[in-house]
């Protein structure tokens, strides 16, 4: 930035600069385009249009201004710009190399749209062209950079705090039998240990070197203690939700809910999931009942869990979510999936904690799972007065279907 504010205003570069505007439509869509076809940025190809798109008009504003005439207000521009979307890529769980591979895309876009023209300017008009494009595109970079940390770090700490927070209520899990207790055990270790490792390593660079030049390292680092404390997270919360299920300590919250609705969210929540494995999700709920009375977080919570859970266990073919009344006092809603199927033997113990169907060498959880979905569903649909019926065939796939009543009563009212 130093750089840019001692750059004599160029004499001859309004004409890029107006070349520039007037191309900002055809830039912005061959970079949109050039993001979503790199193999290199995964993470953009759940997001919408507009959240790829982002800043980056303003920065191509910003970009014209400087080749016209050079404001200093325009560079506050670019960081304020760049800093906001730092924070937003780190939200939408961009890696540090997707984020720099956005800003190299956008470079090569920009001068692969004005290339005709600037090689029919003067060597001196081209390199200050050259040179103040650059010199933006690299502040956008470098203020995109911090702020990206920083949300970073922030979440690091966040979850530091809620790992603190949770460790009292970990020794609520003493009253779950010992063989759950052994497996929780399992699965916390090993994101635990990666937790540990990376932050020690992480403090011992910050201790010894006052000035690290090369900083992606060290962001690969962080996210890799975000993404295993998330994990851990995930995994301690649905465990304290079974205990608490377990010890009949969860209060109903019944209201008027829109059945309806809560299929749409959870859809559009899990439709990226789904789209990743290539799978087709079906959905037909033009029979659902228009509004039940129930306690809409946790009719959602059974939704999710049993849709993420046939799209975890499904590699091929389609999920399908039907909705329909059942009787008059009664409705359902059937999640029917393609995958592995549950043997008849297993189908007892589908719903009980840490159990996974197969053989048992086999007993491997996807990356994002905890074991405890299914056993979750079962205490909630009991919980709002429900049933859950499972028709399963190994090799073919499985259907979950749980009945509910148009409206749950409070215990004191059955």
């Amino acid at each position: 930035m130093g750089n840019l504010s001692q750059t004599p205003p160029p004499v001859d570069i309004m004409d890029y600069s107006q070349l520039l505007a007037e191309k900002t439509d055809t830039i912005l869509k061959n970079w949109i385009e050039a993001v979503r076809q790199d193999r290199k940025i995964e993470s953009a190809d759940t997001l919408p249009h507009s959240a790829i798109t982002n800043h980056i008009p303003h920065l191509l504003a910003a970009m014209a201004t400087v080749l016209s005439q050079y404001q200093n207000s325009e560079i506050g521009i670019i960081i304020k710009a760049s800093l906001d979307h730092g924070f937003l890529r780190a939200e939408q769980g961009y890696d540090a190399a997707e984020v720099a591979r956005e800003y190299h895309l956008l470079r090569q876009v920009i001068f692969s749209n004005i290339e005709a023209e600037l090689l029919a300017g003067t060597t001196t008009e081209v390199v200050r062209a050259f040179r103040l494009i650059d010199a933006v595109v690299d502040e956008a970079i470098a203020q995109c950079f911090n702020s990206y940390v920083a949300q970073r770090l922030r979440e690091l700490q966040q979850i530091q705090i809620q790992l603190t927070l949770t460790n009292q209520e970990l020794n609520r899990l003493v009253s779950v039998n010992q063989e759950n207790l052994y497996h929780l055990a399992h699965e916390l270790k090993t994101p635990l240990n990666s937790i540990i490792g990376y932050s020690e390593l992480f403090l011992r660079q910050e201790k010894w070197q006052a000035e690290i030049k090369d900083t992606l390292p060290g962001i690969e680092h962080i996210e890799r203690v975000l993404r295993n404390g998330r994990q851990l997270l995930r995994l301690i919360n649905d465990a304290l939700e079974l205990s608490r299920a377990d010890a009949g300590k969860i209060q109903l919250r019944l209201r008027p809910t829109n059945v309806q609705s809560i299929i749409n969210t959870v859809v559009e929540v899990m439709q990226p999931m789904a789209d990743a494995k290539g799978l087709k999700l079906i959905v037909t709920s033009n029979f659902a009942p228009k509004q039940v009375i129930a306690d809409s977080q946790r009719l959602q919570q059974i939704v999710t869990n049993l849709l993420s859970n046939a799209i975890r266990y499904t590699e091929s073919g389609s999920i399908e979510l039907h909705c329909r009344p059942v009787g008059a006092e009664n409705w359902a809603i059937a999640i029917t999936d393609t995958g592995i199927g549950i043997a008849p033997a297993d189908k007892h113990r589908i719903f009980d904690p840490f159990f996974q169907a197969g053989e048992p060498k086999k007993q491997e959880f996807p990356p994002d799972s905890t074991g405890l979905g299914l056993a979750i569903v079962s205490r909630l649909v009991k919980l709002l007065q429900g049933k859950i019926e499972l028709v399963s065939e190994i090799g073919v796939g499985s259907t979950f279907t749980v009945i509910l009543p148009l409206e749950v009563k409070l215990l004191q009212e059955v």
